[in-house]
C-alpha cells in the first residue's frame, strides 16, 4: 500500500483553495471542476474535496455501489464539528522566519507563539488553523533569544 494523498473534506472550497495557496506558497497542481483540488510539491500531496459539491450537483456525480452515510455523505463531514484529531505538520529551515511569514499572511487568527518540547530531543513548534479548524502545526530549526519563553 502506498499513500496517494491527505484530502481535508472543506466547508468554503475557494476559501480553502485561498489559505492553502498562501501557506503553502503554491498555486493548485490540478483541479477537478469545484469538486477536488490538489496541491503536489516535494512529493507529497494534500487535497480538498468540495463537501457540498456532490449535494448540489447531483448530475454531475455518477455513483455506483451502497451508500453509506458515515462514508459518503461530505455534507454532513463538512459541516461536522472540528474534534482537532488531526494535525498537518511541515517543517521548515528557519522556525522563526516561517512564523513572521504565517503570521503577516493574517491567513488565521489562532496563531500560537513559538512553544517548545522536549522528550529526547527538543522540538520547537507554533500552530495554527485552517478555515476548517485543521490544526496545522510547523516545526524546523530554531534558536531561542534571551526574551523566548
Amino acid at each position: 500500500m502506498h499513500l496517494d494523498s491527505i484530502y481535508l473534506v472543506v466547508s468554503n472550497f475557494e476559501k480553502s483553495i485561498r489559505f492553502y495557496e498562501k501557506v503553502l506558497q503554491i498555486p493548485v497542481t490540478a483541479r477537478n471542476t469545484d469538486r477536488f483540488a490538489i496541491f503536489n510539491f516535494e512529493g507529497h500531496c494534500i487535497a480538498l474535496m468540495n463537501g457540498f459539491f456532490d449535494a448540489d450537483n447531483p448530475d454531475k456525480v455518477e455513483r455506483k455501489g451502497d451508500y453509506s452515510d458515515y462514508f459518503d455523505d461530505m455534507v454532513a463531514m463538512a459541516l461536522a464539528p472540528n474534534t482537532h484529531k488531526f494535525v498537518l505538520n511541515f517543517w521548515d529551515e528557519d522556525l522563526r522566519a516561517e512564523y513572521e511569514r504565517i503570521k503577516n499572511l493574517g491567513v488565521s487568527g489562532n496563531v500560537t507563539g513559538i512553544k517548545y518540547v522536549c522528550h529526547v530531543n527538543p522540538y520547537y513548534f507554533f500552530q495554527f488553523d485552517d478555515p476548517d479548524g485543521n490544526i496545522i502545526e510547523v516545526t524546523g530549526n530554531y534558536t531561542p533569544c534571551d526574551n523566548d519563553f
